[in-house]
């Protein structure tokens, strides 16, 4: 919004020409949001409990550890929901469609887990059916929004990591494919969220890690050394992206173990689902996997668990997601977040190395 009228008034002074440049309106960003998240975050907190009222918001199939957690708040996410989103519409272009897609699942998925969240305040469940067609609806909207906006060589492409401008046309399944992302980004998320602090340092880093990605694929002149494809206009993704990362730091003061706050499906579904679009609309989906390599560790081994058990009725994990198997295994808890976010630090290394190798 600044953008849109404060570089008009450069003829007063030329401080104001500074908001033109996605640097600075990145870094606005995610002090913006650093600082709502440090201002509202204990008064949400003291409004949680009372409205929490005592329930549980522990996850059901957990290990007995987590008992010691019961009655601590969860849709947290609402903060972080709060923060990116005033954040950005301060910070960034506001007639880039690019950025109205991402909040529009930003948000969208954000209600379908604060919906979720609030049912189980009272020991009810959305239907994971509904929840499905509900992500499903809002990732579709999305989806054709951001391919109108795309120029006509990457409308139904997908590029490949260590390829030089090498783009797959995946023709009718690209929409599909694009959702499959979203979706399985936003759940993934989902599954990781299950420790003090474990998913939000990933998907900062992962945040981060798109921030300079979209910089990179928005600007003619990096996107052609570089040998990816270019997507006009999509550098104001950046401030999404600095919003993201300071409302997660802002989040993570209170979600260090032991969390105050927990971010629950409102935070986690959102998170996630915006990582998956900006993975879409920056044409890195590939990369996603990798960067987001942690939270494909975590829903494979879901995965491979339900199937070893219907098949054979054996587990491979003492419990799943991953985490889980490692705290049965005797790993503290603290032990298990720390070594997680070196490894999300590691693939997230490894993903932008295929930036530049080509």
């Amino acid at each position: 919004m600044l953008y849109n009228f404060l570089p008009q008034l450069d003829e007063y002074s030329q401080i104001f020409n500074l908001f033109r440049y996605i640097t600075v309106r990145t870094g606005g960003a995610l002090i913006t949001a650093l600082c709502i998240s440090f201002l509202v975050t204990p008064l949400f907190i003291k409004w949680l409990k009372k409205i929490q009222n005592g329930a549980s918001n522990v996850r059901k199939y957990t290990p007995e550890t987590h008992l010691k957690k019961h009655g601590t708040p969860s849709m947290g996410g609402l903060i972080i929901l709060l923060s990116i989103s005033i954040s950005t519409i301060i910070w960034s272009d506001i007639t880039n469609k690019y950025v109205w897609v991402v909040l529009i699942i930003t948000i969208g998925y954000g209600l379908i887990g604060l919906l979720d969240d609030y049912l189980k305040l009272s020991k009810q469940d959305l239907s994971g059916k509904l929840k499905l067609l509900l992500q499903i609806l809002i990732s579709f909207i999305a989806v054709y929004v951001a391919q109108y906006e795309f120029a006509s060589e990457l409308k139904t492409t997908l590029a490949i990591p260590f390829m030089k401008n090498y783009l797959l046309d995946l023709g009718i399944l690209f929409i599909p494919f694009a959702i499959f992302v979203i979706i399985g980004s936003s759940n993934a998320v989902n599954l990781t969220d299950g420790l003090d602090g474990l998913a939000i340092v990933p998907v900062m880093i992962a945040g981060a890690c798109f921030g300079l990605i979209s910089y990179i694929v928005g600007n003619v002149i990096y996107s052609e050394y570089l040998f990816i494809p270019y997507v006009k206009n999509v550098g104001e993704i950046s401030i999404f992206c600095g919003a993201l990362v300071g409302a997660s730091l802002g989040f993570l003061w209170f979600n260090a173990p032991p969390a105050k706050l927990f971010m629950g499906d409102t935070g986690s579904l959102s998170l996630g689902g915006a990582l998956g679009t900006i993975a879409v609309i920056t044409k890195h989906e590939l990369v996603l996997a990798i960067i987001g390599g942690l939270f494909v560790l975590e829903t494979t081994s879901v995965i491979i668990q339900v199937i070893s058990f219907k098949l054979t009725g054996k587990r491979v994990f003492a419990m799943a997601p991953l985490h889980h198997h490692y705290e049965k295994k005797g790993w503290h808890e603290s032990t298990i977040v720390i070594r997680f976010w070196i490894i999300a630090l590691i693939l997230a290394i490894i993903g932008l190395a295929t930036l530049k190798l080509r």
